[in-house]
């Protein structure tokens, strides 16, 4: 039966599935399954259990197995905000990588990490950046200005949004 059909009886559609391609140095970092929420050709959302293995603390958050990620993602903005939640549902905060626009082939969802990310926590007392120093030392700004230009920029967005009530507008 396909999918259109499901939806004419009153079923939902079948999830779609997508793998979320993390690309740095012009290598896979890291590759997760997650559920294609919404695509409207400019922002695709993608909700994805945490892919780490184990648990990662960095000191003012861990990310833990059954943290569910609710991943936002631009084909026009050189970042991704990614809601955090524990595996009660409870917000830990958004965590942001900045990254060359997204794009979409097929099932496969690849994303440019470019070094530098933000964290905001959920009562939005700690904002902080992070991986500036990686940043620096990746040399983008000498490769590639106008990429290193779009990246920092794209970074003083963030935290201006952090800073100034968060992500929800952007997310609405």
């Amino acid at each position: 039966m396909s999918a259109n059909s499901a939806e004419a009886d009153g079923r939902p559609p079948a999830p779609v599935e997508v793998d979320v391609v993390l690309v740095k140095g012009g290598r896979t970092k890291i590759r997760y399954r997650g559920v294609l929420v919404s695509d409207d050709g400019t922002r695709l959302t993608v909700q994805a259990a945490w892919a780490g293995e184990g648990v990662r603390d960095f000191g003012f958050v861990r990310f833990e197995p059954g943290d569910v990620f609710t991943e936002h993602y631009w084909r026009d903005r050189w970042y991704s905000v990614k809601e955090v939640r524990d595996a009660g549902g409870a917000l830990k905060g958004w965590y942001c990588d900045v990254t060359r626009p997204a794009t979409r082939s097929g099932t496969d969802l690849v994303v440019e990490d470019l070094d530098l990310d933000l964290w905001r926590s959920a009562d939005g007392t700690d904002v902080r950046r992070l991986d500036e120093d990686e940043f620096a030392a990746s040399g983008l700004a000498r490769t590639d200005p106008g990429a290193a230009a779009a990246a920092l920029d794209a970074l003083d967005e963030l935290e201006g949004l952090a800073r100034d009530g968060g992500f929800e507008a952007l997310l609405t």
